[in-house]
């Protein structure tokens, strides 16, 4: 409800603005920030003291200007607001629109979140806290890498369950896939992954971690080498595959991983040293 609320007010003071103005590096800075709060202040001044909007000369809603930074429309919403509208994409293709409206009580006091459609589990209220009030354009930024980064993980997960789902065994997330486990079922081994990103505006993990546990075939044949691991295989980390994680997106790094996880076994556990 929140959100198609919303969607249709930034539809409407889409619509009512005489242009959009795209920006482009330096061009979005805090000046320009100061000059949306400005209009927002003198637009909600002018409704005041005329009493009716529908009052209102046409000419002063020509004036109005939207402006679009990368994945981000800025607008001036009714009242003191001003609404940031986040587009995501994956691989070329948009993905889900996410809102946020600021208010500016007074052009002098600081602003604060007044709603928005961004995921509760994304840190919003932290990044206020920490941003909003010493670097508003900062603030607006972040939202916006976070937003994005999240979709691209989902996305990411989604494409290797549609491409790769008879091979996964299991596959677990958390909801901001911070957090990505799966487990690949080969007939010689279980190939265990686990991901995790602790900075939420990252596509690519930093922390990574694949073993490769030996199954019954690899036990027969290994028995007079692997001594005890016949009660309890000992894993083999499994280095090019990590790296492929670190480097890749996830789609071409399973691919990387299934391609040579044969030899890769091979090498490893005939060689008598599974680490």
């Amino acid at each position: 409800m929140i959100f198609e609320r919303l969607q249709r007010e930034f539809e409407a003071a889409r619509a009512s603005q005489s242009q959009e103005i795209n920006l482009d590096g330096e061009q979005w800075n805090d000046g320009l920030l100061a000059t949306v709060r400005e209009q927002v202040h003198m637009e909600a001044d002018r409704k005041t003291t005329s009493g009716d909007a529908n009052d209102m000369p046409t000419s002063h809603f020509q004036e109005k200007v939207t402006y679009r930074v990368g994945n981000k429309v800025i607008c001036c919403l009714e009242g003191t607001r001003i609404g940031i509208l986040y587009e995501t994409s994956f691989a070329g293709e948009p993905c889900e629109l996410y809102h946020c409206v600021l208010e500016s009580k007074s052009f002098l006091e600081k602003m604060t979140v007044l709603e928005h459609t961004i995921p509760f589990f994304l840190p919003i209220r932290e990044v206020e806290n920490d941003l909003l009030s010493s670097n508003a354009m900062r603030f607006i930024d972040h939202i916006g890498e976070l937003l994005q980064a999240y979709v691209d993980r989902r996305e990411q997960v989604r494409l290797v369950k549609e491409l790769y789902g008879n091979q996964i065994g299991e596959l677990y997330h958390s909801l901001p896939y911070h957090m990505i486990e799966f487990v690949l079922e080969d007939s010689d081994c279980k190939v265990t992954v686990s991901l995790r990103y602790p900075d939420l505006v990252s596509v690519l993990p930093t922390r990574v971690k694949v073993l490769a546990w030996p199954m019954h075939q690899y036990k027969k044949s290994h028995t007079s080498s692997a001594g005890a691991m016949g009660s309890q295989p000992i894993p083999a980390r499994l280095s090019y595959a990590e790296d492929a994680l670190r480097t890749m997106s996830l789609p071409e790094a399973y691919a990387e991983i299934v391609l040579n996880l044969q030899q890769a076994l091979q090498q490893m556990f005939q060689g008598g040293s599974p680490c």
